[in-house]
């Protein structure tokens, strides 16, 4: 174990270091967009696919790493260099990192078919006492926002499965193993069976951000990455007759969506930044 002096003398190594890479990195974009690198980590990498794909197409040459990481271990990543970028979904611990917020949603409840609440459009935290909660591991925002909102209301959380993808939640709950919270945008999985109820709680939404170290050298190919135009999230997926298609622009404070046949009449989906507000961020 190091003592003060040495884990002092480590923190400036550590420092010189990360400027070396940066430097390295600086000069190979010199070379231009035909080579060069860009990592990423999120806590899902569903929220990664179409951007990666129209950069894989626009910049064959470029190498992408995608990480997928807890909270902390984005902030450990970035801190370390090891990474350009994280979409995160809850606030990233420590100082020196730069935030850019993307969107705000509600998040849901949904229950499989045949459970005691697809009647209802709406439920209290005290409605789910007792009832087996599918989540993600710890570290990750769905459990994180679960612990939270079960701890205002003093219930303790009965959780009968957490999984380390929090895109795969819905597919467990569809499955019959219980209960959880997916995020509004969720619902364009129509191949999950299920019912989504709004859940009387404040603080009952996610936050996804784009962060960044604020002291790196940000790459050509890390900037370019997020000049592409288009949703930086994936496109809802299923028949149009069953979901309409997001409307191009927002209306009042964010796009409108109805989908009839469900417990849920409509929801809001509000992002709080445009793709050209993260670009200028990413310069």
């Amino acid at each position: 174990m190091l003592n003060r002096f040495g884990t002092g003398f480590l923190r400036r190594v550590d420092r010189v270091l990360r400027e070396l890479e940066d430097a390295r990195r600086e000069l190979a974009d010199t070379a231009g967009l035909d080579h060069g690198s860009v990592a990423v980590a999120a806590e899902t990498l569903l929220t990664l696919t179409g951007v990666v794909k129209k950069f894989r197409v626009a910049h064959p040459g470029v190498d992408i790493r995608l990480y997928q990481s807890s909270a902390t271990e984005m902030a450990n990543q970035l801190r370390a260099g090891e990474v350009d970028l994280c979409f995160a979904s809850q606030p990233l611990p420590g100082p020196d990192l730069q935030t850019r917020e993307l969107l705000r949603e509600e998040v849901l409840l949904a229950v499989p078919v045949g459970h005691r609440l697809v009647d209802r459009k709406r439920v209290r935290l005290e409605d789910l006492a007792g009832e087996p909660f599918v989540t993600t591991r710890p570290g990750y925002w769905p459990h994180e926002l679960a612990d939270r909102l079960f701890a205002a209301a003093g219930i303790r959380p009965e959780y009968a499965c957490e999984s380390d993808e929090p895109g795969t939640t819905g597919d467990l709950i569809g499955a019959g193993l219980g209960i959880g919270l997916v995020p509004a945008y969720s619902r364009g999985a129509t191949h999950i069976p299920g019912v989504w109820l709004h859940v009387d709680a404040p603080d009952c939404h996610r936050t996804l951000s784009l962060v960044r170290r604020q002291d790196a050298y940000l790459s050509v190919a890390a900037r370019r990455l997020f000049r592409l135009r288009g949703r930086i999230l994936r496109p809802p997926v299923g028949r149009a007759r069953e979901r309409p298609p997001w409307p191009a622009q927002p209306i009042g404070h964010g796009g409108r969506q109805f989908w009839r046949g469900s417990s849920i009449d409509e929801f809001v989906y509000t992002p709080s930044a445009s793709v050209s507000a993260m670009i200028g961020f990413c310069q």
